[in-house]
Formats: C-alpha cells, structure tokens, sequence
C-alpha cells in the first residue's frame, strides 16, 4: 500500500511540474560547481562484493568501497557508482571529494535492524536526542567534517524503511532517538540532487553546521500520517539553496532550525542565508515552511518564493517558546500558491517542548521584520492565526497582497503582534492594520529595497521594481 502511495505521489509531481510556468527549469539562482564528469576515478559497488538482491547486507561493501576510495580524495576525488538493483544497508559515513551516484533503478535501501544503525553523540547544540535524553541514531548516510560532497544520480531511490521505526516509536520500544536519511555534519560544499528519498526513520534531510549546500530536483515521500518525517531541515547551516523540489510527508515539508534552548543559544551557531524557491508538496500534520520551534541559535535572512503547498494543516509556520532566546528577523516569503489548506500563516509564541528542566523561561526569543506577500488560496479554513508571547510582541510583521478564499467566519486570529498591511483580504486583525506606507518600508523586510510608490496610485497599490 505505501509503495502504491508512493508511485501514485511521484505521478503528481511529474504532473505539477509540468503544468507550473514557474517550475520550469533553467532559472535557478543556485550556483553549480559541479559535474558528474570532474572525478577522476570511479568504482562500483559490486566491485567490493555488494549483492543487490535486497536480502544480502551491503554496510561492509559501501564501507570498504568507500575507504579504497579515500585513497585518491587528494587527487582529484572520486565517484561510487550504484548501479540497478536493492542495495540492502545499515548506516554508512562519506568522505571528502566523493560523488555517491545512483544508477535510476538503483535502490539504496535501509536495514530493518536497528543494531545496522549506529548510536552516536547527541547534536551539542540540542544537548541530547531530540526524542529521548542521551544519544540518537547514526542516519543512513552520514558525514561529519566533509569537503566537496555530492550525493547524486539518475532518478535513483533512497528508503529508509522507515515503518518499523514508526512502530517502535509509537510503541516506545526506542531507547534512543530515531535516525535521520542523510545527515551531514560540519561540512562545506554539499550537494543534494535528482534523487527520490522515501519513508525516512526520521527528518529526511538533515544538514547541520555545513556551509554552501544545494538540495535540488529530489523527490521526498513518507506516508502522510508517519511521525516527524521532516523533509528538508537545515539546521545551523549557512549558505543553503532549496529549488525544484517535491515533497509530501508526515510533518514540516521544510523546517529552519538552529539548536535547542539553553544548548542552542550557548552553541551560538544560526541559520543564516536561505534559499527556497519553486516548491510543491502536502503535508496533513504541519507545515510547508516552518521555522523553528529549534531557533535557539538564530534564523535569518530567509527568502522563500514560488511555493504550492495543497491538502495541508499550514502553509507557512513560525514556532518558538519562551527559553529559545536569540532571534527570528529578515524573512521573505512571496509568491505562494495554497489550496486546502487549514491554516494560511500561523505564528506559535508558545510551542512549549525543552530538553531538561534547566532551560531559562526569560530567555525570551526576539521575532521581527517578517515579510509575507502575493499569497493566493483557495478553500482555508484559517486566513491566520498570529500568537506571539505576552511581553515580548512578535514586531514588524508585515502582510502584502494576500487574498484568501476563507471558509471561517473568523478568519484572523492575532495576539501580542504588531505589524502592518495592504491589500489583504479578508481583512486582517487590528494589530496589523496600519497600512505599509512609504515611512514604514524600512520596518518591512525586503520591501525598502524593491518597493516602489507613485504619487498618483491609489492607496494600496504597488509599484516593484522586479
């Protein structure tokens, strides 16, 4: 059944794609340093005794593989090529200067043991697992200091197998947190693309403290109703681009983080300069793009456009809780299309889950200069529901050309925010009902620089310069 549901969701992405003018290829702002063709030096998985069968065990294989081909990572790197078959593995580690290719009827598929996925240390910046105290899980396919890593393919599948780690975390037959699919730690120059990545354990995508990463044309599928299946999760990583993607899951299609109250904020790592454009995916339990509830070490200078998110609980989603600290400032998010949708914008000042009883409830977190705008809906039930935190006001939260088709008879909901609008329908709260006029273009993230008027326009309209 879940394989029917995941032929039936690679069907629509293809359908999507091709009938969104904005999803066409060719327009991306990401740039490519790479090539399938600059390794010099190539292996197969085969050439190391690797069976793909889908009943052998392959973990010695791509281990050995691997360290042979560690050998010429100061030469020039090297490629691992995976050709047709199921490549049963437990958890295996990347090295610098590596292409990890999968053939498009490759299928890289994750042991059903848990003793095949190493336990490692918890995140520093989370101080332990982020479902159970101590350690958590090796992912499938992990790093840790890399350089230069490509994870790449024809169309090819990485599965997590991820039901029976389902099954024990909701039976709490789990003594450590889940594990991610990928996870890459301390690393530069990571590249993600044109793969299909199903039923993760956990988080599919999990850069944490990497810098100059692209995650581009994959295709990421969980059942909807699996537990915290995240799709692409930056975390206190710099320099990221998320493009071309399809995601639909069983939590947050994209969630920012940056580490987890008093361990985030003394880790002191933000997430900072991240790119999402040209997004599709549902996701029943959460949202299209959240930020936090991790944000400890501070998320900014997000800009997010060109997103379609259908049949989903939220479409953009802000997190946070008192003891987070640091800040959420400078996101930008246009050009979103909704459709079925519960809940068009929500912000959450109380999300509430800590790690320890030792987190600060006065480590208040700082949220402003939020930019919203040309975002379309058809059939929400909530335009927004806008909680900030009693004594610390979310500021500057500013709604552009939102046009909502809202079935509530309440459709906004807001506390403890400030901000300001134009062109929202249906009228938003009181707090945000000062109109974005010239003198506020600066409290506006983003808008002072492309935000034009002209003195013989009516109230409410825009001039952009873009």
């Amino acid at each position: 059944m879940r394989r029917s549901l995941a032929l039936v969701g690679l069907l629509l992405v293809v359908a999507l794609l091709s009938d969104a003018p904005w999803a066409a290829r060719g327009s991306s702002h990401c740039k490519h340093t790479y090539s399938e063709d600059i390794r010099p030096h190539s292996v197969t998985i085969t050439e190391f005794g690797a069976v793909g069968d889908g009943v052998n065990l392959n973990t010695k294989a791509f281990q050995n593989a691997i360290f042979y081909l560690n050998s010429f990572s100061d030469k020039g790197g090297a490629k691992l090529f995976v050709p047709a078959g199921r490549w049963l593995t437990g958890s295996f580690e990347l090295i610098s200067h590596l292409t990890l290719w999968l053939d498009k009827d490759a299928v890289i598929l994750g042991s059903t043991n848990s003793a095949d996925w190493p336990v490692i240390d918890p995140l520093p910046s989370y101080g332990r697992g982020r479902e159970l105290p101590g350690g958590r899980h090796q992912s499938l396919i992990y790093g840790r200091n890399l350089t230069d890593v490509i994870i790449t393919g024809d169309n090819g599948t990485i599965n997590g197998q991820g039901d029976i780690w389902w099954e024990w975390f909701g039976t709490g037959n789990l003594n450590y947190t889940r594990p991610h699919l990928v996870e890459l730690m301390n690393s530069t120059g990571v590249v993600i693309s044109n793969l299909t990545f199903l039923n993760s354990p956990f988080w599919t995508l999990h850069p944490v403290y990497c810098s100059q990463v692209t995650v581009q044309n994959v295709t990421i599928l969980a059942p909807l109703d699996s537990p915290n299946t995240d799709g692409i999760d930056p975390d206190s990583s710099d320099n990221v681009c998320i493009e071309d993607c399809y995601i639909s899951t069983g939590d947050d299609l994209i969630a920012i983080k940056s580490g987890w109250d008093e361990y985030g904020i003394a880790y002191g790592r933000p997430c900072t300069n991240i790119i999402i454009r040209r997004l599709i995916g549902e996701t029943r339990r959460s949202a299209g793009i959240a930020i936090g509830s991790e944000m400890s070490g501070g998320v900014s200078e997000v800009h997010a456009e060109n997103l379609r998110f259908f049949k989903s609980s939220t479409g953009i989603l802000i997190k946070t809780s008192p003891g987070r600290g640091n800040y959420v400032r400078d996101i930008y998010v246009s050009n979103v299309t909704l459709a079925d949708v519960d809940i068009a914008i929500r912000f959450i000042g109380y999300y509430g889950e800590h790690p320890d009883e030792f987190y600060d409830p006065n480590e208040l977190p700082t949220i402003e200069r939020i930019t919203l705008k040309d975002i379309t809906g058809e059939n929400i039930k909530r335009a927004g529901l806008l909680e900030g935190i009693e004594g610390d006001n979310f500021l500057n939260i500013c709604l552009a050309n939102i046009t909502l088709n809202v079935t509530s008879k309440s459709p906004w909901n807001c506390s403890y925010i400030q901000g300001y609008s134009d062109l929202v329908s249906p009228e938003t709260c009181e707090p945000l009902k000062e109109m974005i006029s010239p003198e506020r273009y600066s409290d506006c993230y983003h808008l002072s620089d492309h935000l034009r008027s002209s003195s013989n326009q009516k109230k409410g309209a825009w001039s952009l310069s873009w």
